[in-house]
Parts: C-alpha cells; sequence; structure tokens
C-alpha cells in the first residue's frame, strides 16, 4: 500500500518504469524470467540504456531505495512470443515460460512495460542430455568477507562496490576446471543475498574470472508472515525447485562452513540422494569463524551427516577443495547415476 501510493505521487511527477532485469534460467520445456521494475525519473540514464550501464555507477545502497513499480503489467518476449505478467508488491516478476521453443544455451528475452524501455535479460536453457551441474554459495564461499555475519549483507550490499570484495583462491578456478570436464553444465548462485546486489555480483563474478551462471537471491524485509526472510528457508525452497526441474541432473553442492550450509546440504542430500553427485565446503580460517558466528570451532561439525555413497569433501580453498573432488566424482561418475535415476 504504502509503495503504491509513494508511486502514484512520483508518477505525477513525472517518474516513469524503469526495468532491471536478471538472468533466467530453465529446461527446454520451462524457462523461468526473473527482473524487477522500478520507478526513475523521466530522461535518467535508467530509460536508455543496458542493465550494465544502468546499475554499473551506483553504490549498493542506492538499490535499496527505489521505488517499486506494484502491480505493473510487463510483456516477456521470448522467441517472438510474449507473455504477459504482473509485478508484486515489491515490483518483482517471476515468470514461467512454457513451450518457449528455444534451444539448449544462453538466449536473451526482452521485457518491458507500456511505460519503459525493453530490457534485455540473459537466460540459460539447460538441456535434457546435461547430466552434471554445480550450485555454490555466494558470501564466504566465493567472496571472502572477513566480516562479522550480522555486517556483512549490510556493509557489502551499501557500502562496497565490486572492486573492494576479495575472492576465495583457487574458487574460480575449481569451477572452470570442472565445467571444461563437463561441457554444458550449468552453475547456479545460491545465496540469501537481495536481489539488489546482484548487478554487482554479477560484476565481480567477470572481474574474478568466475564463469558466469544464473542467480537465486532474495528481498529483505516483511513478508506475510513475519518481519524478516528467513535465508535457510529461500536455500531450501530453492534446491527443492531445482531438483523438481531438472531430475536428471545430478548437483556439486559448494558452500562455506560458517553457517547453515552443510547442514542445508546433507538435508537436501537426504531428500534427493538422486540428485546429488556431492559436497563441497570450504573451511573457515579461524580469523572468519570468529567473525562468522563468533566462535573459532566450526559449528557445522554438530549439523547433519552426508548420507552414505554421496561424497563430501573439505578445504580452505579451491586449489585444496579441486582434487578431492575430481576424486569423488571419479569414484562414482554423475553421468552414469543421474542416468540411472532418470531411467
Amino acid at each position: 500500500m504504502i509503495n503504491r501510493r509513494i508511486g502514484t505521487t512520483l508518477r505525477r511527477f513525472g517518474w516513469r518504469d524503469s526495468v532491471v532485469a536478471y538472468t533466467g534460467y530453465g529446461s527446454e520445456q520451462r524457462l523461468r524470467v526473473l527482473a524487477r521494475v522500478i520507478l526513475a525519473p523521466r530522461g535518467a540514464t535508467g530509460l536508455a540504456t543496458t542493465r550494465e550501464e544502468v546499475w554499473a555507477s551506483r553504490r549498493g545502497w542506492r538499490n535499496f531505495v527505489s521505488v517499486p513499480a506494484v502491480n505493473r503489467a510487463v510483456q516477456v518476449s521470448v522467441g517472438g512470443h510474449v507473455t504477459d505478467a504482473l509485478t508484486d508488491r515489491d515490483g518483482y516478476v517471476d515468470l514461467a515460460v512454457t513451450r518457449h521453443g528455444l534451444a539448449p544455451g544462453w538466449h536473451r528475452v526482452e521485457i518491458t512495460t507500456g511505460d519503459s524501455a525493453p530490457a534485455e535479460a540473459p537466460v540459460l536453457v539447460i538441456g535434457q542430455e546435461v547430466r552434471f551441474g554445480i550450485i555454490s554459495d555466494i558470501d564466504d564461499t566465493i567472496i571472502t568477507s572477513y566480516l562479522p555475519r550480522l555486517l556483512i549483507a549490510a556493509y557489502n550490499s551499501f557500502v562496497l562496490t565490486e572492486s573492494a570484495r576479495v575472492p576465495v583462491a583457487g574458487m574460480a578456478a575449481m569451477y572452470a576446471a570442472l565445467l571444461r570436464q563437463h561441457p554444458g553444465s550449468p552453475l547456479i548462485y545460491l545465496s540469501t543475498g537481495a536481489w539488489g546486489t546482484q548487478p554487482f555480483l554479477e560484476r565481480f563474478i567477470g572481474r574474478h574470472g568466475y564463469p558466469s551462471g544464473p542467480m537465486l537471491l532474495t528481498d529483505w524485509g516483511p513478508t506475510n508472515t513475519g518481519w524478516f526472510r528467513s535465508g535457510p528457508a529461500h536455500k531450501r525452497a530453492a534446491l527443492a525447485s531445482l531438483a523438481r526441474d531438472f531430475p536428471h541432473i545430478k548437483w556439486l553442492l559448494v558452500g562455506d562452513d560458517g553457517q547453515h550450509d552443510p547442514g542445508l546440504y546433507a538435508e537436501f542430500a537426504a531428500r534427493f540422494p538422486h540428485n546429488v553427485a556431492g559436497i563441497a565446503i570450504r573451511e573457515l580460517p579461524s580469523v572468519e569463524q570468529v567473525l562468522a558466528h563468533g566462535t573459532p570451532s566450526q559449528l557445522s561439525l554438530i549439523a547433519a551427516r552426508t548420507p552414505a555413497g554421496i561424497f563430501e569433501v573439505r578445504a580452505p580453498d579451491g586449489y585444496s577443495l579441486l582434487p578431492q573432488v575430481r576424486d569423488g566424482l571419479d569414484a562414482c561418475p554423475p553421468a552414469d547415476r543421474a542416468a540411472d535415476a532418470v531411467a
């Protein structure tokens, strides 16, 4: 209601829709298109330039004071076919497009409202023959934070640009090596970070040589059931959705031992054993453990154990994780196991 009233007032002063397109993904049967519609002053760069140009000069805090365009009609053009959608109360669009006709690989779809310039969103179509993929956490897994966990999200989102973030050693090289070994396999970044940080994270990934991939983030703020959103619940739901959407894929789950990843991944492996190739956990050094949860010990050691038959490896960086992951995959090839599961 508040966003709607603010939006109505700003439109009287000439503000118009601006589409922020996120990276989508899907199968050959169903495509997920993600975007947000916000309000911007008429003539602002957001109405006439690409997403990268729109957000490149903006520090994180500016992304969280944007005014969402609530309940706006959106047109999504995929392969020449237009599908209509409505934004939610925070301006987001999460649209499933069926029978899209796109071949496996990267494509671009067009998103617009009747009051905005078109925005192009990259989408990854994952082929039915793909048997392996990687799901990666972000904070403390590919990015070293060196901040108390309660301050990480706020500081990284509101203050830093991607040039000030520090990559975790060897993780980009590990992902690149595994994807070379499994051509055509997807890498999906799953985080409790807010959607407003995605443009910065994409540039960080590009700057430090990480493979491109869709991101599954969340939105901050209250929900219909509480004042704050649950990070573990977001990850749990996203993992289950990927298992349902891609029953033929076995995922390598990559996270860190600072908080919930080991327990969530073990829980997912117990629930969907045919969709898990293995688990790789980055071990935080003592300093980072203290900053993450106030103790130098690994809280994850008391988490649920990985089910028998699914390997779990741990190491402080990607260089040490890679040979262990390769050994685990060689011992139980994901392609063979996934094919058996689908059959």
